[in-house]
C-alpha cells in the first residue's frame, strides 16, 4: 500500500503506517472525549420545536424585543458607509476600550483598569468567557459553579479541559449562593469561582453585603473570579449592581466580563468585554488574536456610540423602565394562576415552580408548547436548582406576556 491519503470510514479510521499494513482506531476516537462529555443545549429543543408550529408565545428566548436606539444603528451605519470595514485592533478599537474602562469606573467605582493592557473587546460574552476559561486552566482543575445558570457555563469549563463543581441554589434562599455553600465545595484542585448576578435564568441578584462574604472566602483560597455582568443595568426597584471587581481585593484575582446585548438591545451586533489584571487579559488576548482576530468593526463603532451619546443613555433608561412593568406583570400573573414565582429582581427572566402541576419541568414545558403554544425553558436546562421550575422570559412584548399569562391559566385550570 502506498502512503497515500485515506478516507475515514463508518467503522472507524484506516491510519496509514509504513506502507504494509494499518492500524483501526475504535471509532469513538473521531471526537474528544470532552466533547462527549458536553450535553446538547435543551434550549434550542424548544426553540426547534416551536419553530415547527403555528401562532406561538415564546417566553423562552432571553433577548430584547427592542431595536438597537437609533443613535448607536447610526454609529454603526455611518461606520459602514465611511469603508470603515477593515479589521481593528486584535483587542479592539483604543477609543472603544478606554471608555468601557471610563465606564466601569464612573457607574461602579471599579479598579482604574489600563485600556491598552487589562480590557479586551470580544464577540459577545461567549466569547470571553471561553477566553478566560481557555486562558486559566489545566485538565483537572475545579471550577465552582453556583447553578441553576446560563448553558454555556458548564461547558465552556469541560471544552477547557477543567472540572465543573455543581453547587446548586433555591428559592427558599432567593437563588443566593452563600460562602458556607463555597467554601464546602472547595478541594485542592479549585482553581476558580464562577459567578454571574444578575443570573440568568432565575432573576437573582446579590447585594453589596452578600458578595462581599464571598469576597473573604475568595481571598481565603486564593481563588480566581470569573464574575459574568452581562445584565449589570437590568435591575429594579431598589437594588443597585454591585460590580464584584470593585470590592476590596477582588481587582487583582477577579476577570470581569460585561457586554452590550442585553442591556443596550445589541444581541446581533456581537460585542462583549472583558477585563482584569494583564497577565489573566494578556494571556485571553493570545487566543483571541488566533480564534477571532478581531470583533466586529461597525459592532465596536456602534457600541462606543452607545457608551458616549446621552441619547443611547435615555433610550436604555427607558427599556429598563418597560422591563420592569412586564416584570411585575408576569409575577403577579404566575402567582394568580398557581404558579409560585418568586420575586426576580435583575436580568428579564421569572423563574416560576411547577411543582404544583405534579409534572416535571421537561413534561410541563412540552405540554404547555403543544396545549397551548406557549414556549417556555425547562429549569433543569441551567443545572442543578432548577428542576421543578422553568424560565419565563419577560423580553417578550407586554402584549404578548398577557396572552401567554391568558393561555397559562387556562392550562393550568386543566392540569393545576
Amino acid at each position: 500500500m502506498n502512503m497515500t491519503s485515506v478516507l475515514t470510514r463508518e467503522k472507524g479510521q484506516t491510519i496509514p503506517t509504513n506502507g504494509h499494513s494499518t492500524l483501526r482506531r475504535p471509532h469513538h476516537s473521531r471526537l474528544s472525549e470532552r466533547i462527549h462529555r458536553v450535553a446538547p443545549s435543551a434550549i434550542r429543543r424548544f426553540f426547534d420545536i416551536a419553530a415547527t408550529m403555528e401562532n406561538v408565545i415564546s417566553l423562552g428566548i432571553g433577548e430584547p424585543n427592542f431595536v438597537t436606539p437609533a443613535p448607536i444603528l447610526q454609529a454603526g451605519l455611518e461606520s459602514i458607509r465611511q469603508g470603515d470595514t477593515a479589521y481593528t485592533s486584535n483587542a479592539g478599537v483604543l477609543g472603544l476600550r478606554a471608555s468601557v474602562a471610563e465606564m466601569l469606573q464612573r457607574r461602579y467605582g471599579g479598579p482604574a483598569y489600563d485600556p491598552e493592557q487589562e480590557v479586551l473587546i470580544t464577540v459577545g460574552v461567549s466569547e470571553a468567557m471561553y477566553l478566560a476559561m481557555q486562558a486559566i486552566l489545566d485538565p483537572g482543575d475545579e471550577v465552582i459553579v453556583p447553578q441553576p445558570c446560563f448553558v454555556s457555563y458548564t461547558a465552556d469549563v469541560i471544552l477547557a479541559g477543567g472540572t465543573v463543581v455543581d453547587v446548586p441554589t433555591y428559592a427558599a434562599n432567593d437563588f443566593v449562593v452563600t460562602p458556607e455553600q463555597i467554601e464546602a465545595a472547595i478541594t485542592p484542585r479549585t482553581k476558580a469561582l464562577l459567578i454571574g448576578y444578575p443570573c440568568n435564568p432565575t432573576g437573582a441578584v446579590m447585594n453589596r453585603q452578600e458578595l462581599m462574604a464571598i469576597a473573604r472566602v475568595v481571598e481565603k483560597h486564593d481563588l480566581l473570579v470569573i464574575s459574568d455582568e452581562i445584565y449589570d443595568r437590568l435591575v429594579y426597584g431598589s437594588h443597585e449592581h454591585v460590580m464584584f471587581a470593585s470590592l476590596p481585593g477582588m481587582a487583582e484575582r477577579t476577570i470581569h466580563l460585561g457586554g452590550m446585548s442585553k442591556d443596550y438591545a445589541m444581541t446581533g451586533w456581537r460585542i462583549g468585554y472583558a477585563a482584569g489584571p494583564a497577565d489573566l487579559l494578556g494571556a485571553m488576548r493570545k487566543i483571541h488574536q488566533y480564534l477571532i482576530m478581531s470583533a466586529p468593526t461597525a459592532g465596536q463603532a456602534a457600541a462606543l456610540a452607545a457608551f458616549t451619546d446621552p441619547v443611547a443613555e435615555l433610550a436604555v433608561q427607558e427599556m429598563v423602565a418597560s422591563y420592569d412593568t412586564r416584570r411585575r406583570l408576569i409575577v403577579s400573573g404566575l402567582n394568580e394562576i398557581g404558579l409560585d414565582c418568586f420575586e426576580p429582581k435583575g436580568a428579564f427572566y421569572a423563574f416560576p415552580s411547577v411543582k404544583r402541576t405534579g409534572m416535571s419541568e421537561h413534561e410541563f414545558a412540552e405540554q404547555l408548547l403543544l396545549e397551548e403554544q406557549v414556549a417556555v425553558i425547562p429549569g433543569s436546562a441551567f443545572g442543578k436548582g432548577g428542576e421543578g421550575h422553568v424560565r419565563c422570559a419577560y423580553a417578550a412584548s407586554q402584549e404578548n406576556i398577557e396572552i401567554a399569562l391568558e393561555r397559562m391559566q387556562r392550562f393550568m385550570r386543566r392540569h393545576g
